[in-house]
């Protein structure tokens, strides 16, 4: 199975989206100037549904 975290997270960062703080478990909350809202980013995101729920979330067009 393919690793997204890393890709996800990158892709994050160049469209503005910065780490806000540590959330609950393993997970870490990003804020998106695009949607104005706050995103949970799991450290391991094995699916890319869940990959590209989170690009749709930050509203960046991405597919994996």
């Amino acid at each position: 199975m393919a690793e997204y975290e890393k890709k996800v997270r990158e892709l994050l960062s160049e469209n503005g989206c910065y780490f806000k703080r540590r959330g609950k478990g393993d997970h870490d909350i990003w804020y998106s100037p695009i949607t104005k809202r706050n995103i949970t980013v799991d450290s391991k995101i094995k699916s890319k549904y869940t990959a590209e729920a989170i690009m749709k979330q930050a509203g960046i067009d991405k597919k994996f």
